[in-house]
């Protein structure tokens, strides 16, 4: 009988069960004048003595307007220290901070600061070339529905070269939330008081998930959840206090809060923010000028990086490791990081905002074999397994819905018990499980291959077809760049496959027929794209739609496969 697909993390090292604020004052009694963070946009660095710091002044500020444990502070803005100073603080003082995403319209922020139960928010006006005044004006109630949410108290607007606007919620300048308290910080006795009714098993994080499927769900991370998630991610690219991490990935997202930040805060490492809003040119910059050791990324970020390296003609020298997630890594991106980067080993990250959010990582010491194909085995204290659609657990390499469970689980999502039951469920023995939604296979050496999102799943003629292993054979071709494969109506079949290419720089044109003929050549004839649009061409757009985060809409694009089939099928009846 083979064996099950159930499969169990390391039992150590042991869980933390401390606060954020226990590991914020033991870092900076470790680490004191070393640096945490460098902010090259803002011409900020703070070692870990000034986050400390910054961390109780905005703390103080938070109790000096009202707010106290449970109290929801939001957060929209770019990569910046006045982030950092925030998350810490609130942290402090057992005040959830819910990570706004960057890319929310004004009445988007407006919902989700409302559905959240948001007392304070914290806003830029600025993030990359977006302007964010009417988000502002929306939330004080001024624009477009005229209505104020009820539970929000004041608006800090962090730009400081911002005019004050009137009328509305209260509203006021960072600058001046946090020198008001600065003389009050060194009377340590009460904010020592309120850090200590804070419980590790508090929630210190909220995290907006599925906001471009569906209805956005707050899911609830405590300070056990993200700190030891952070900490086991920081284990396996083991950094030390001599690494210097550059994050692109946004802090609203878990990749650059928690696989970034946190994971580099817990061993005394650097970490550079290079920009606010993604641009690879400054990240090559900044690797270059911070001699960063350790880079982390969704792929398409680093596609744009190796394009940048290419046209600036130079390229980082200190690179020892690198962490992806968000999608397969390809093993002629795996070479052209090691050839054009120098990133000798890039390590495979895989979870979700529920689970906060690795739950299986790869490991230095695998080959490409494994570091390609594989997201690797499950952290400490994390079990793992394949059930099948009536959630019976399958054996090593039959393919299911991959399901979860440890101490990453969510609490649940804010105020939604009924989709909270829908994707965390108890297995007869009481174990929790989070359904991922993702189709996998754990292998017979207790590596997870995750196949595609179950949703994802194109079925043609009745056939199933898992896009992402046509995606991995696609981008395996040397003149395309990325790709993302998604379902199309079909008449006859249902569906067929069809798929959005990008081409590779000072790449010829490459004909249809020969897509198909290179699909072929490897996989079955069904598997073979009927449609294939290119993107820059008239009516696909200029770039793959991407989240915030960086990961293809996939949603998006079959809307847009599905319309040009229709545009295309109009012409030829003429």
């Amino acid at each position: 009988m083979p064996p099950t697909s159930l499969i169990h993390g390391p039992s150590q090292p042991a869980l933390w069960h401390k606060t954020l604020s226990t590991v914020i004052d033991e870092q900076e009694a470790r680490y004191g004048d070393r640096t945490a963070a460098i902010i090259p946009w803002q011409s900020v660095r703070l070692t870990y003595r000034d986050l400390a710091a910054r961390s109780r002044i905005v703390a103080n500020a938070v109790l000096g307007m009202g707010l106290t444990r449970g109290d929801h502070v939001g957060i929209m803005a770019g990569n910046c220290y006045e982030y950092l100073e925030v998350f810490l603080g609130c942290g402090r003082i057992g005040c959830p901070v819910i990570v706004l995403n960057n890319t929310y319209t004004p009445m988007e922020l407006q919902n989700a600061a409302q559905r959240s139960s948001c007392k304070l928010v914290f806003i830029s006006l600025k993030i990359g070339r977006n302007n964010l005044a009417k988000h502002v004006e929306t939330l004080r109630g001024n624009q477009p529905t005229n209505t104020t949410i009820p539970e929000l108290r004041r608006i800090v607007v962090l730009d400081l070269n911002a005019s004050a606007p009137a009328g509305g919620v209260e509203t006021q300048h960072y600058a001046a939330f946090v020198s008001s308290n600065e003389l009050i910080v060194e009377n340590t006795s009460s904010l020592n008081a309120v850090e200590e009714l804070v419980s590790p098993q508090d929630v210190l994080n909220l995290q907006f998930t599925s906001g471009t499927t569906g209805s956005p769900k707050a899911a609830m991370l405590s300070h056990v959840n993200i700190i030891n998630n952070a900490r086991f991610v920081g284990h396996a690219m083991r950094l030390t206090p001599s690494d210097v991490v550059c994050c692109p990935p946004p802090l609203f997202h878990c990749f650059g809060l928690v696989m970034g930040f946190l994971a580099s805060f817990c061993y005394g490492s650097a970490i550079v923010f290079p920009s606010d809003a993604f641009d690879a040119d400054r990240v090559v910059e900044a690797m270059i000028r911070e001699s960063a050791t350790v880079i982390i990324g969704v792929p398409t970020m680093y596609l744009a990086e190796l394009d940048a390296i290419s046209r600036m003609k130079s390229r980082p020298r200190n690179l020892r490791t690198g962490l992806a997630s968000g999608s397969s890594v390809s093993q002629a991106l795996m070479d052209r990081l090691r050839a054009e980067m120098g990133v000798d080993k890039m390590l495979i990250a895989y979870g979700m905002t529920e689970t906060s959010p690795v739950t299986f990582i790869t490991s230095l010491e695998d080959g490409d074999d494994k570091g390609t194909s594989t997201v690797g085995k499950p952290l400490p204290h994390t079990a793992a397994k394949v059930v099948s659609p009536e959630g019976k657990t399958l054996g090593r390499g039959k393919r299911g819905e991959l399901c979860t469970s440890g101490f990453g689980l969510q609490k649940g999502y804010w105020r939604n018990e009924e989709k909270t039951r829908e994707v965390m469920r108890p297995d007869m023995d009481g174990n929790l499980w989070m359904h991922t939604g993702d189709e996998a296979v754990i292998d017979k050496d207790g590596y997870a291959k995750i196949t595609g999102r179950i949703k994802d799943i194109i079925i043609r003629g009745g056939e199933n077809i898992f896009p992402r292993e046509i995606e991995e054979l696609l981008m395996a071709h040397p003149s395309i760049v990325e790709a993302s494969v998604v379902g199309v109506k079909d008449e006859k079949y249902g569906e067929v496959v069809g798929c959005f290419l990008k081409r590779a720089e000072r790449a010829s044109k490459l004909e249809d027929q020969a897509v198909r003929s290179h699909v072929l050549d490897h996989l079955g004839r069904h598997k073979a794209p009927q449609h294939i649009f290119w993107i820059g061409d008239a009516g696909v757009g200029t770039d793959f739609p991407k989240t915030g985060s960086g990961k293809h809409q996939k949603h998006i694009l079959r809307d847009i496969g599905n319309r040009l089939v229709r545009q295309g099928e109009a012409w030829a009846k003429l």
